[in-house]
């Protein structure tokens, strides 16, 4: 290979320039685009071990956080040739059957790139190529109604807990919005199906344990302020905020590692680390998610343990809670971060 052609690769490989970093994506906190990319940038080797492979949907907000956003999975079009892409089967939405090429974040430039097109939060699924069928990780979304960190303590360590006395390690992150994301690491052997037939029953489970903090009712108004445990991050295509992903909230909160001790002493919350202040956890703790990929494990004990614990009312209750979906809206939502080009996630 030649000098000049190993100099062009290289540079290639570079992430490309910045456009308009001075542009105020967090108006509250005057955080800029280019603040943007460089988080990327700075967090991608801890990063892309954990997102290599998996398809993104972008969640983009060209205006800054307070004003409509919208999410993006297909780049089939205007996006540039070194990007890695994935062409997959729509299975539902508008347009059943048509291919979506969904954006990977393999390499750092991708990374800094999607934060350049003002993709604040890339959101990923639970399987990786070239196995999209196989699941290599099982997510637990504890979604709050309030702001009251006792009972979403109570609610994760329950997770923990049940994980565990199931034979299961388990790995917790903030969400960067109002709960945590607790995930199992998977061998990756079954389809969707095991998966979320698990989480479905390790909900219903928590759920009968605890029934004045937990729910699985989907319809909000019918939660009664209790947490919400959303195990449909398991299903195919469903997809969960990416670890050391920002958020497009105020303060520009990180979905970031932290350790079951910090749950349990209260010193870590959904929002704790930030954009300005993730250099010094990093330097601090290192990636506490490096362990992942050396736990996993397979489902089928577990399952059968779970199935011990549930009766088959359990079983229709919990899968009627979880399904039951709201009429028609009678007003649109403010600022609703709308859908482009793909099927909502």
């Amino acid at each position: 290979m030649t000098t000049r052609r190993k100099a062009a690769e290289a540079a290639s490989a570079e992430p490309p320039p910045i456009s308009h970093p001075e542009k105020v994506l967090f108006p509250d906190d005057g955080i800029t685009k280019g603040e943007l990319c460089a988080h990327y940038a700075a967090v991608a080797p801890v990063m892309l071990p954990h997102v290599r492979g998996r398809p993104v949907t972008m969640e983009r907000h060209p205006a800054g956080i307070d004003k409509p956003g919208f999410l993006q999975k297909d780049v089939s079009r205007g996006f540039p040739d070194w990007l890695g892409r994935v062409g997959i089967e729509s299975k539902g939405g508008a347009k059943p059957g048509r291919t979506v090429h969904y954006p990977l974040a393999d390499d750092e430039r991708a990374l800094v790139w999607l934060a350049n097109q003002n993709s604040i939060t890339p959101h990923v699924w639970t399987s990786r190529m070239p196995a999209l069928d196989r699941p290599d990780l099982c997510v637990f979304d504890l979604d709050p109604a309030g702001d009251d960190p006792r009972p979403l303590r109570t609610a994760a360590l329950a997770v923990r807990d049940l994980l565990a006395e199931l034979g299961l390690p388990s790995f917790v992150k903030t969400s960067g919005s109002k709960g945590f994301h607790i995930v199992v690491p998977l061998d990756g052997e079954a389809s969707f199906e095991g998966p979320w037939r698990f989480a479905h029953g390790a909900g219903a489970v928590l759920v009968k344990r605890h029934p004045d903090i937990l729910t699985q009712e989907f319809i909000k108004a019918d939660r009664a302020g209790r947490i919400f445990v959303d195990t449909g991050r398991n299903g195919y295509g469903a997809t969960f905020a990416a670890v050391y992903a920002v958020r497009a909230r105020p303060g520009a909160p990180v979905s970031a590692p932290c350790t079951w001790r910090e749950i349990e002493d209260g010193s870590v919350a959904p929002r704790t680390f930030t954009l300005r202040t993730m250099p010094g956890r990093l330097a601090e703790v290192g990636d506490l998610w490096q362990d992942v990929e050396r736990e996993r494990r397979g489902l089928g004990e577990a399952t059968a343990a779970l199935e011990r614990l549930l009766t088959d009312e359990d079983w229709k209750e919990a899968h009627a809670a979880s399904t039951r979906r709201p009429g028609p809206r009678k007003r649109p939502a403010k600022n609703p971060v709308k859908h482009s080009n793909g099927d909502p996630s």
